[in-house]
Parts: structure tokens; sequence; C-alpha cells
């Protein structure tokens, strides 16, 4: 090995671990990776608490830098906006932009991570598999590894977590140094079903979409995968909050799953022929945020993604922003080959904009279960539109700050601010958009918003 060469090991070859492990040894580092589990390409992906993931622009532009972004798009599914199925009544469809240039694709997370995994060993980094993290030894600079009946002492020269919520790097770090750790549970889980193909082998409903069936405080998506079926999620509270809403608790089985689906989603309960096996069989998901106040460990470890700042799915910016972290990343040991200046300045840039999409990802809840249907979100969301006309570069929505473009997540949470209160003055009272005066907001919106730009490449 050159002398020079700069090294790195890799804790995790999920998502972002696959990626960052792209993205150095396509700069010449020498990476290795372990990963906890087998092989999927040999093995599998196992399912059941996958969640179809939503790429945007913040993870597309990330691929597009590892090479990897036409291997994924041949994969994924466009989808135009939510398609909201309101009880008793019609499908609608609310496109999340102006036209088919602002879309997002829903991808299979195991499809995905086997694309990077190869994308990965492409570029040059080892990966090494059923190598589960144990132990860190940081003062010796020496990791143990649990695989294949034998304990593995590998030596290493920097770590990067990427091994997901329940790191395991994370907890040796800690116990090295307060990370300042703490986890918000929503108190909400999940249960993943399935809708199949339909008997001709098409899409049962419409594919160019993200469907809602949005129920108050309780609410089912479904997500198109290339494989003609979609990924349907249920969520709902875990235990019974005495409100006469469904939980997992008041749901427990499969006989009172398809008598809540009877009931509350009567259209999907038909698409959905294996909801009993499928009920039964998947577990329950859980979903929290975690917050750290630290990220690092001097040049010895960093964290990104889930590993430092879990979120709940309702954004679908998880995997986007830590897509987003191995590009940040990356540049800054670009910028030196000192490691623990990078990983400061790392943590620096990101931690403000991943607490943002913390908060937003909470937020779109309420707006995916109990919104979405609501005469005055959908008058909002109709000015919206007509102020993004009259103001293109200044009044930009909130979902297109987001997921359309690579601003900062902090300016787009704080623009957004500004734009909701705008919204809610101008359409308090009123019951249609003729009712709203929309040439006197010109003014307001000038004073309220400055000229935006999205970020280089």
């Amino acid at each position: 090995m050159d002398a020079t060469q700069r090294e790195a090991t890799i804790v995790g070859a999920g998502l972002a671990g696959a990626l960052m492990a792209t993205l150095l040894a396509q700069r010449g580092w020498a990476v290795e990776v372990y990963e906890s589990r087998g092989d999927p390409r040999i093995h599998g992906f196992a399912g059941g608490r996958s969640i179809n993931l939503a790429l945007a622009e913040r993870g597309l532009h990330a691929l597009r830098a590892a090479d990897a972004d036409r291997d994924v798009l041949a994969q994924a599914v466009m989808m135009r906006g939510r398609m909201v199925h309101p009880p008793g009544g019609s499908p609608q469809l609310q496109r999340y932009g102006r036209d088919d240039s602002e879309v997002i694709w829903s991808v299979s997370r195991g499809e995905l991570n086997i694309t990077l995994i190869n994308a990965a060993e492409a570029a040059g980094a080892r990966i090494h598999f059923d190598r589960r993290l144990e132990s860190v030894d940081f003062v010796a600079k020496r990791a143990f590894y649990r695989g294949g009946g034998e304990l593995h002492r590998v030596g290493f020269a920097t770590l990067i977590g990427c091994d997901g919520a329940g790191s395991t790097l994370r907890g040796q770090m800690r116990a090295r140094s307060d990370l300042g750790e703490r986890t918000e549970w929503l108190g909400h889980g999940y249960k993943e079903l399935e809708i199949p193909p339909a008997p001709d082998g098409d899409f049962r409903i419409e594919p160019n979409a993200l469907h809602i069936w949005p129920r108050g405080r309780y609410m089912c998506i479904a997500l198109p995968n290339d494989e003609r079926t979609f990924t349907v999620t249920l969520f709902m509270a875990t235990q019974d909050e005495g409100n006469g809403d469904p939980s997992f608790e008041t749901v427990p089985d499969a006989a009172a799953a398809r008598a809540l689906f009877e009931r509350d989603f009567a259209d999907a309960l038909p698409l959905i022929p294996g909801l009993d096996h499928d009920f039964d069989a998947n577990p329950i998901g859980t979903l929290g945020t975690l917050y750290l106040e630290r990220w690092h460990l001097g040049g010895d470890a960093v964290l990104i993604g889930d590993a430092a700042h879990a979120m709940v799915p309702f954004h679908g910016q998880g995997m986007n922003c830590a897509f987003e972290d191995c590009v940040a990343l990356a540049r800054q040991l670009d910028a030196t080959r000192d490691l623990a200046a990078a990983y400061a300045a790392f943590e620096a840039r990101r931690m403000p904009d991943a607490a943002a999409i913390q908060k937003m990802a909470l937020d779109n809840y309420i707006e995916m279960r109990d919104l979405v249907d609501d005469p005055g979100f959908l008058l909002q969301r109709e000015l919206e539109l007509a102020l993004q006309a009259r103001h293109p570069t200044r009044f930009i929505p909130h979902y297109a700050m987001v997921t359309f473009m690579r601003i900062p997540y902090s300016l787009a949470l704080e623009r957004s601010e500004v734009q909701r209160v705008i919204l809610e003055d101008a359409t308090r009272g009123r019951s249609s958009l003729d009712d709203v005066d929309i040439a006197a907001l010109d003014p307001v919106v000038e004073a309220a918003l400055t000229p935006l730009e999205d970020s280089p490449a």
C-alpha cells in the first residue's frame, strides 16, 4: 500500500455505508467496510421493516457523484404527487411540483442497497459481510468484529459509523465520551403490507403516485415498486390512547386488522389479498428521532446518516439526508488531511440541517394523516402555487425547497415558516382563492423573502 494513501474503515454496508465507501474509494482511499448482515446479493434482503424510499434531488445528486444514478433510476418508479383517498370519496392527485420535471422516485431499499454495494466494490472498496462490530479500543485503534463463530481483531486508521439508528459504534463512542444522546419516540409504529400485481401483471392502481389514506391520527400509504407491486404501510399508535382511534394494542392480529380495513380503508382492502398473512408475519416497526450533541471523537470516529440523526420517515428525506452527509463528509476530507478538523467541520455544517429536517419530518406526519384532505390546507396549497407563479425566485413552496432543491434544510425551514404565516393570514376566513386579494400580497412577499438560488454543484 502507498504510504501516502489514506485509509478508512466504514461500519455498515447499508445505503449510507456503501455510498460513503464508493465516494472515498473513487478518491483513492483504501476502504474497508464491515457489515453485520450476510451479502444481500446471496442471501436476499430481509423484508418487513423496509418502508419504500422516496428518492429526491438531494439523493440523486449524491448518486450522480458516485456514478450510480442511472442504475438506480432504472429500478425506480416516478411519483408525480400524493393520490389522496378520502373516506367514501374519489381519489384526488395532489402534485408535488408544477409538472413532471418536479417528481420523486420510489425505490426499493433492497435493490438500492445491492446497486450501491456493487458500486462500492467496483470503485475498489473491500466489503466484509457477516462481521458484526462488538467493541472498539480507541487507544490501541483496534475494532473487534464477531463473525463465522470467531472474534476478529482489526486495526483501523479512522472509523466512519454508518450502522443505523441502533449504531454499535455510537455506543462505543458514548462509552468513551458523552455524545449528548437522546431519543424521542413518536408513540406510533407501522406494519408493512403489499399490493400484488393485477392478474394481467400490471399495477392495480395508479403507479405514478404515492397513495395516502389519511384518517386523522392514523393512515395508510402505498408506494409503487418496479415489480408492479405496492409496498403498503399502516401507521398508527402503538398503545391505546383512549381516544377511540385504533392502535396496534387494539388491533393485535389479522382478524382485527381486517375489521379495521373494512371500516376505514374499504377501497384498499380488495387490493391486499395477503393482508391476514402479512399483518401477522411482519413486525411492528418503531418510529423515533435521535438527537446527538456530538457526532465525532477527534479524528478517531465520526457518525453519519441514521447513526447520527435518525428521523421519522414522513418527509421521505432520511435517505436523502444521509446521502447528503456522504457528499459533505467527502468534501471536508478533500479539504484537509487532518481528520479531526474534517470531522468537526462536517459536524458544524450538517448538524443544523439535520435538526431542521428532523423537525420537518415530524410536522409532515400531521400533514399527511390529517391535513391533505382539509379544505383550509388545500386552499393554502392553491395560494402557494399562485404566489410561486408570481414570485418564482422568492416564494418557493416548502415541498419544492426540501425535495427539488439542495439548499440547506435549515434555510428551507426558515423560509417555510415565513411563508406559512403569509399563507395562513391570507386565507383566514376565506373559502376559495377568489376571495384572496393576491396582488395585495406582492409587497408582503417582496419584503419578507429575498430571491433564492439553489446550491451550486
